[in-house]
């Protein structure tokens, strides 16, 4: 019987994605289509299903693998000072607005579940507090995947504040069952869980690189050392009476932050969706037995105002995201972070051991749970709106207001550059006056600061004085600027400079060599030359920074009939196409091709997801 079970379950999961594709049912995300499969599937209807044994033990391992999943999906560089982009009032940073809009939903699960109690429901309003304030992260990310949202503004706010949905909880309902149960140890030995996961990510930081460097098909180490993580920190969270999803979360923010490879996340990625996560889902909606709830006439007059409660405890981040988003977004991410039912089982377990929590009020949170986290998702995915960020500008600084400067940087294209000109001759200036031009005294350190010449992605330093290039590339070593190009008008065989500028990741030019390389071209492949001086064809570079084209091979881009790839350009390195070869985030994909494609092209590609 229970292989019998195993295999209905993953029937289930296969057919149910083919289902909703062959309809085209797009409104409801995977993970919610899969728990009402389970509850069709389950205790409620056919009864085919029995989730005990091994099905019960995958399907807890599906739920590990989903919340580590969950961990490395944390975009650790937003915690960083971000750079202003433009002039003015900067848009609100999304921990800022996630700290903000978790903040307003405990106050508002603390002031309904005081009024629960005024009223007779529930006389426990901080453990009600904490069952209000959980959020389904695994829905969210599910939902936030599909619609490819997960590192633009609005997906990454929303992740935030179901993360915290998820950790704040967690860690809440440990030490209230360690100040109300029986054991009086999980305070302080909860702190060791903290400590072991940042003294793994001290340790292994530098492990990790020499893992990836012996690393091979048949080892396959960087997938052993996330399952280590996993069950080392889970097996922590056990020992000191904490969840074990809270172990599986903060293994996955320490393998997100040793920066694995993005094959290795594609492959945790497969294991966990193709497999264990889909099974989690489904055994959680076979477990649910709401014919029992419904023959329950006082558990079923209760749902209603618990449903309440999910939707009004989290109505306070509607005006939170309303600071940076539209106002069909901000209702959609209201509506998806009252997804909840991840957390709020084993809540309501605790709450039972601890008894505190009745059979009655268990079904009514349970049954209300279910239908949120159906509801929220198709409500997010009827109202979400595609925001204009989904395409990052290259900042570009030209330092030097010259007939070689000024005439790129007036040409360089709006849509996909900003673009800001220095020069400190001040005839220089009124010659080429432009848009782009600002004056400056002289090109000291910190007059460019104040200005904010370094605060960009690629600085230009095109001075016709060689000594002021090579003491503002230092500057821009300095402030770690990402590309740094510097010219040089004829290299001067006296000094090593030009070469120690390069090892330290510099790009040199000068004129002599751009023009001998020119004539050479003309000379040994016209052809070539012809390409870029053609007035329809072209030579172009696009840099794949959407998610959905990481891990897919070059011959299933949905362009690739339009263009011609030539090399792509990874890790510092020249790789030669084939069909087969899978793509990564950060490549820079060279190609030739007709240039009213490119736009769509780039569009596509460089769509920050």
């Amino acid at each position: 019987m229970e292989s019998i079970s195993l295999l209905i379950v993953l029937t289930a999961a296969l057919v149910t994605p083919l289902f909703m594709a062959h309809f085209h049912i797009n409104s409801i995300p995977t993970a919610v289509a899969e728990i009402l499969v389970g509850i069709v599937l389950g205790k409620s209807l056919l009864g085919w299903v029995h989730t005990g044994g091994n099905v019960q033990s995958l399907s807890e391992l599906g739920v590990t693998i989903l919340i580590f999943l969950s961990g490395m999906e944390i975009d650790f560089s937003l915690f960083k000072p971000q750079p202003k982009t433009t002039k003015g009032p900067q848009p609100a940073n999304p921990v800022m607005l996630a700290a903000v809009g978790f903040a307003t939903v405990v106050l508002l699960s603390l002031g309904f579940s005081y009024l629960l109690q005024l009223i007779h429901f529930f006389n426990y309003p901080i453990f009600a507090t904490i069952l209000f304030t959980t959020i389904a992260l695994g829905v969210v990310i599910a939902a936030l995947k599909e619609k490819e949202l997960l590192h633009q503004p609005l997906g990454q706010t929303i992740l935030l504040i179901a993360a915290l949905g998820e950790v704040i909880p967690l860690i809440s309902l440990t030490i209230y069952s360690a100040v109300n149960g029986s054991s009086d140890n999980n305070l302080w030995l909860l702190l060791l869980l903290l400590l072991a996961a940042l003294v793994l990510l001290a340790r292994f930081k530098r492990v990790y690189s020499f893992f990836a460097a012996i690393d091979k098909s048949t080892t396959q180490l960087d997938i052993r050392l996330a399952f280590f993580l996993v069950f080392t920190l889970v097996t922590i969270a056990s020992q000191v009476g904490a969840e074990s999803i809270l172990g599986a979360f903060l293994a996955g923010m320490v393998m997100k932050l040793l920066g694995p490879r993005q094959e290795t996340q594609d492959k945790l990625t497969s294991i966990g969706y193709g497999f264990f996560i889909p099974i989690f889902f489904i055994v959680t909606g076979a477990n649910l037995n709401l014919k029992a709830l419904i023959a329950d006439p006082k558990s079923l007059s209760l749902i209603p105002l618990v449903l309440v409660g999910f939707f009004i405890t989290k109505i306070g981040l509607f005006p939170v995201l309303r600071r940076r988003f539209k106002v069909s977004n901000a209702l959609a991410g209201t509506f998806l972070s009252t997804a909840t039912i991840t957390l709020v089982i084993p809540t309501l377990t605790v709450g039972r051991n601890l008894g505190i929590v009745t059979e009655q009020q268990s079904g009514a949170f349970t049954l209300a749970a279910v239908i949120a986290c159906v509801s929220g998702p198709i409500l997010f995915n009827r109202l979400f709106k595609p925001e204009p960020e989904t395409f990052k500008k290259t900042r570009v600084t030209f330092i030097g207001g010259n007939l070689l400067t000024v005439p790129i940087a007036q040409h360089l294209s709006s849509d996909r550059y900003d673009v800001q000109l220095f020069t400190d001759k001040a005839e220089n200036f009124r010659t080429y006056n432009s848009e782009v031009a600002i004056s400056l005294a002289d090109y000291k350190e910190d007059a460019l600061k104040a200005a904010g010449a370094f605060d960009c992605d690629i600085i230009v330093l095109g001075d016709f004085d060689a000594d002021t290039n090579y003491a503002l590339a230092k500057m821009a070593l300095a402030q770690k600027v990402p590309r740094i190009i510097a010219r040089f008008a004829a290299k001067d065989a006296t000094t090593d400079r030009y070469d120690r500028l390069r090892d330290e990741g510099v790009e040199v030019f000068n004129a002599l060599d751009a023009n001998i390389a020119l004539l050479r071209s003309l000379i040994e492949t016209p052809s070539t030359l012809q390409i870029l001086d053609d007035t329809v064809a072209g030579i172009y570079e696009v840099t794949i920074r959407n998610s959905r084209f990481a891990g897919l091979e070059l011959k299933n881009l949905p362009f690739i009939d339009d263009i011609t790839v030539s090399q792509i350009y990874r890790n510092k390195k020249f790789i030669a196409p084939h069909g087969d070869t899978q793509l990564h985030l950060g490549d820079h994909l060279i190609f030739s091709g007709d240039k009213h494609l490119i736009r769509n092209i780039r569009t596509q590609v460089e769509k920050l997801n």
